[in-house]
């Protein structure tokens, strides 16, 4: 490779980095860029060619990248923003609701709340929740009915909205 001088160059390198960014810090930082580049790929300078255009040319392209992924980093932060825009902070009420019925169910009588857990939580069908529960299935329908309305009793003390009614299913046949 045929020397050059690079100190020289350095006056156009400057001025054309500060006419591309605006800013004489973010032109020093391009030109150091771009010099260090040079450095590292100066196996590709072809002998004969113009060392001026060259670094010029290392210097537009550097810039050129940072311009775009300025732009990729701006569309994923405003993607980003547009994701959170769409979730929905926990409602506290939902968090009060949910530990109010978890405490109505530990209340509940321990056969009446084995036999809901089992029907309601487990899935199984009446006749399932009875043979697990060794009981006649009419025992166990009766605690899991009477089981029901205490939960229903305790909704009835609070504000309900038809929507966020307590609805205890399970237990088919």
């Amino acid at each position: 490779m045929t020397r050059f001088d690079i100190v020289g160059q350095l006056g156009s390198l400057r001025r054309y980095a500060r006419s591309l960014t605006r800013d004489n810090a973010d032109a020093e930082d391009l030109v150091h860029d771009a010099l260090v580049r040079a450095y590292e790929r100066r196996a590709t300078f072809r002998t004969g060619g113009n060392p001026r255009a060259w670094l010029l040319a290392i210097v537009h392209n550097i810039f050129i990248d940072r311009m775009r992924s300025r732009r990729s980093e701006a569309a994923r932060i405003e993607q980003a923003g547009h994701l959170a825009d769409q979730s929905v902070a926990a409602s506290q009420d939902h968090s009060v609701r949910l530990a109010q019925v978890r405490e109505a169910f530990l209340a509940l009588p321990e056969e009446q709340r084995s036999a809901l857990h089992l029907v309601a939580i487990e899935g199984l069908t009446y006749a399932e929740a009875a043979e697990v529960s060794g009981v006649p299935l009419g025992t166990l329908m009766s605690r899991i009915g009477r089981a029901r309305a205490a939960l229903r009793e305790m909704e009835d003390g609070a504000p309900a909205r038809a929507k966020n009614r307590l609805r205890i299913v399970g237990g088919e046949s």
